[in-house]
Order: C-alpha cells, then structure tokens, then sequence
C-alpha cells in the first residue's frame, strides 16, 4: 500500500476518523489560542507604553484624578488598569475618614488583588495549549492501538495471516499517532514561547507596581513631615526632583 494520505483516510474506521478530528480540533484550539494571547500581549504593550507617557508627568505633578481620567481612557493597557485602580483606592481611603490602615497600606493591599486579576487575564487559555501538549500523543496512541486490535481483529475473522494482510490496517493506526504528536509539539512550543512573554508583562508589571508604591509613600511622608512641622515646610527641589525620577521609571516600566 503506497503512503497515499488520502487513501488512508477513506479506509479509516469510525473511530479511528473521531480520534483524527478530535485531534485537529485540538490543533485549531491551541492556534485560536496562541494568535489570540499574541494580540493581547501586543496589544497591551503598545497601549502600555503610551500610557507610561502620559502618566509619567501626571505623577510628577501629582494630578492623581487626570491620571485616573488617562487609565479609564486605556482599557488594553495592563499598566493602566493596575496603576488606575491602585490610584482610585488611594484617592478614595485618602478622602475618607481616617481608619486604622492608611491609604497607602489598602492601596498596597488593593493593589496585590488587582495584580492576581492581571495575572490571571494575562494566562487566560494558556492551559489549553499546557493540555494539548501534554494529551495530543496519548489520543493519538489510543487511535493506533484500537486500529491493530481491528487489524488483528479482521485477519482472526478472514482465518489468514501475514504482513501483507495486516499492513494497511497498521499503517492507518500509525498515522493516528503521527498526527497525535504533529498536534502536540507545536503546542508544547507556542506555550514555552508565551508562557516566556507572560512572565516579561507580568515581572515589568511588579516592578511598576514597586516604583509606584514608593511614589505613594514618599508623597504620604512629605505630608507627614510638614504636618509635624506646623505646615511651615514646603516641597523643596529635591522632593520635585525625586518624585519625577520616580515617575519616570514608572513610565518606562
């Protein structure tokens, strides 16, 4: 029997065609994945950067509710999303009546659950491709094993033997497998790739989760030290100047 995949696909069995299209939906599930978290980490990442630019200079002029206005204006951008819902829970706790945890604790302990919502949207589907990779060949096995047991099966019935009675039926099981494993590689390798660029998102994002933490507390220790100086101390130069420093490594976070 020549390799004719055609021909082996009219002499396939019903259940050996369920397993084949089984596994082809496997293969369009992982590439209806994979394309999908590209667009979303693409996305997120042109979105990001030019919102890092704007938010930059609205935090070193502390125009918190701007920066709040510029966050609900990009809702693709990750970085929006975390720094705009940390700022809304810190103007809100700010404004309200003093509790027994400041604002800056709750904003930093808001902005942990905001960051486990990020982490989950950034690896939304990814363990489709983890399950393709790992189930793929094992389907594709069944398929050929269930195919040498009809192969079996017939040359038991027809009371005959040899390899050229069995060889077709054979060759059809193998293909199973070949497919099983044709499905399953690609989608080891396209969950290695993105898993690699979730981790790079989501690590620029503890580190702008960081910077803007410190931007909050310097800003809650400004205010503290001229409380306790009866107001009499004003914002010098350098207060301006590492509070941009800050802001700025934000922006490029």
């Amino acid at each position: 029997m020549n390799f004719n995949l055609k021909e082996i696909y009219e002499h396939m069995g019903v259940f050996a065609l369920g397993i084949a299209w089984t596994l082809i939906a496997f293969a369009v599930a992982s590439l209806a994945v994979f394309f999908e978290r590209l667009f979303v980490f693409f996305r997120s990442r042109a979105a990001s950067r030019q919102f890092a630019g704007r938010a930059g200079p609205l935090l070193a002029q502390q125009q918190h509710d701007a920066l709040v206005k510029e966050a609900d204006g990009n809702k693709s951008s990750h970085l929006a999303m975390m720094l705009g819902g940390g700022m809304k829970t810190f103007l809100a706790k700010s404004r309200a009546p003093a509790g027994k945890l400041g604002a800056v604790e709750l904003t930093r302990r808001d902005l942990v659950r905001i960051n486990e919502r990020i982490t989950a949207d950034v690896r939304r589907g990814m363990s489709v491709l983890a399950t393709v990779g790992s189930v793929a060949p094992f389907v594709g096995l069944l398929g050929t094993v269930v195919g040498i047991i009809e192969a079996f099966a017939g040359i038991a019935k027809e009371g005959s033997g040899g390899l050229g009675a069995v060889s077709a039926g054979i060759a059809e099981a193998l293909v199973v497998t070949a497919l099983g494993l044709l499905v399953a590689i690609p989608a080891v390798l396209m969950f290695n790739f993105l898993s690699t660029r979730a981790d790079a998102l989501l690590l620029t994002l503890e580190q702008a989760r960081s910077e803007f933490m410190d931007h909050l507390e310097d800003m809650a220790g400004d205010k503290r030290a001229v409380a306790a100086h009866g107001g009499s101390h004003a914002p010098g130069a350098s207060d301006v100047v590492s509070t941009r420093t800050e802001a700025g490594d934000v922006g490029h976070a």
